[in-house]
C-alpha cells in the first residue's frame, strides 16, 4: 500500500510538472513569442497592449479549454472502461461524441446561429440521444447486460452518425466547415467556452469519483457486483448519464476528438493499478497533459498554419489500439 502511494504521488507530481511546462510553452509559443515578463503582466499587472491582450484573450483560454477537454476525455475514459471491463471502451466508440457532432452539424445546415451556447445545446442533444440509443439496445434486460452488445451497438452509432454528417456537410455546401469539427480543434477557443467545460467538467469529475468505489466493484464482474447488493445495470446506467454531458461539453469547445479517452486509462491502469478512485483523477490530470502538448504541436508543426489536433491522437492512439487488440486476442 505504502509503494502505491510514493507511485501516486510520484505521478502527480510528474504530471502536474508536464502540465505546467505544457501551459507555459502553450501561452508563450506561436507566430508572436512570448516572454514570462509579458505572461505575468497578462495576469497580474494587464494593460490594453497588443501582446497583453493576446495572451489574456486568446492563448490562456486556449491553454485552459485544451487542459480541461483533454481532462474530460480521460476521466470518461476511465469511467467507461471500468463499468464496461473493457480496455479499448472510450466515449467516441459509444458514438457520444458522434452524435453530438452530427448534432452540430444540423444545426450548421439549418444555418442556427452558432456561438457556445447552442453549440453546448446542439452537442448535449446528440450525445444524450446517442447514449440513451445506445443503452436501449443493451437494457431490454437489465439483469444481463451484455458490455459485448454495449461496445458492437456504440461502435456501428458512430460509424452511423459521422456518414450522416458527411452527407449533410455535401448537402449543404458546408463540408470545409463540419469538416473542421470532425477533425477537432480549438482555435477560436474563448472564456464563454472556458466557463463551460469547467461548468459542467468538474462537477462530473467529482460524481465520477464519488462513483469509483462503485465501478471498483462492477469492474470484478457483474457475479460479483450483484453479490456485493450492487445492480450493474444501475451502475452502467448512471455512469453513462454523467459522462454523457462531460463529453457534450468536450465536443462544444474542441470538437470531435478521438484516442484520449482509450489512451490514458489504460497509461494510468499500468503504472498505477486498477483502483478507479486513483485512476479517474490520475487519467484526468493525465488526459490533459497529453492534449495539452498535441495543441501545441498542432499549432507549430506547420506555423502559422495550423494543423486538426485529431491528427496528432490518432497518430499515438491508432498503435496503441492495435497494440491492445493484439494482445487481447492473444
Amino acid at each position: 500500500m505504502e509503494l502505491r502511494n510514493k507511485k501516486t504521488l510520484f505521478f502527480f507530481i510528474s504530471s502536474m510538472s508536464m502540465l505546467t511546462l505544457g501551459l507555459f510553452l502553450a501561452v508563450s509559443l506561436g507566430a508572436v513569442q512570448i516572454g514570462v515578463k509579458e505572461i505575468w503582466n497578462s495576469i497580474f499587472q494587464y494593460e490594453e497592449t497588443l501582446d497583453l491582450m493576446l495572451i489574456r484573450d486568446v492563448r490562456i483560454p486556449r491553454a485552459l479549454c485544451v487542459l480541461f477537454a483533454g481532462g474530460v476525455l480521460g476521466a470518461t475514459g476511465a469511467m467507461i472502461q471500468g463499468v464496461t471491463r473493457n480496455p479499448i471502451a472510450e466515449p467516441s466508440l459509444l458514438g457520444v461524441s458522434q452524435g453530438a457532432t452530427l448534432v452540430i452539424a444540423i444545426f450548421y445546415a439549418l444555418q442556427i446561429s452558432i456561438n457556445t451556447q447552442s453549440v453546448m445545446i446542439a452537442a448535449l442533444i446528440g450525445a444524450l440521444a446517442s447514449g440513451l440509443i445506445v443503452i436501449s439496445f443493451t437494457s431490454k434486460n437489465p439483469g444481463n447486460m451484455s458490455i459485448s452488445r454495449l461496445l458492437l451497438a456504440g461502435t456501428a452509432m458512430s460509424t452511423f452518425f459521422i456518414s450522416l454528417t458527411t452527407v449533410i456537410g455535401l448537402l449543404t455546401n458546408r463540408s470545409q466547415m463540419i469538416a473542421f469539427w470532425v477533425a477537432g480543434g480549438f482555435r477560436n477557443a474563448s472564456w464563454d467556452d472556458v466557463r463551460l467545460i469547467m461548468v459542467v467538467g468538474i462537477p462530473g469529475l467529482l460524481v465520477g469519483m464519488l462513483l469509483a468505489k462503485k465501478i471498483n466493484i462492477l469492474s470484478l464482474g457483474d457475479d460479483v457486483a450483484i453479490g456485493l447488493g450492487e445492480n450493474p445495470g444501475r451502475i452502467r446506467f448512471v455512469t453513462l448519464l454523467v459522462m454523457i454531458p462531460m463529453c457534450a461539453a468536450a465536443v462544444a469547445v474542441g470538437k470531435n476528438i478521438g484516442f484520449v479517452g482509450l489512451i490514458i486509462p489504460q497509461i494510468t491502469r499500468r503504472l498505477l493499478g486498477e483502483d478507479y478512485r486513483r485512476n479517474i483523477p490520475c487519467s484526468f490530470l493525465l488526459g490533459a497533459v497529453l492534449l495539452t502538448f498535441a495543441d501545441i504541436a498542432a499549432r507549430m508543426l506547420y506555423a502559422p498554419y495550423e494543423t486538426p489536433i485529431g491528427i496528432f491522437t490518432a497518430l499515438i492512439g491508432i498503435p496503441f489500439f492495435i497494440g491492445i487488440a493484439r494482445k487481447e486476442r492473444g
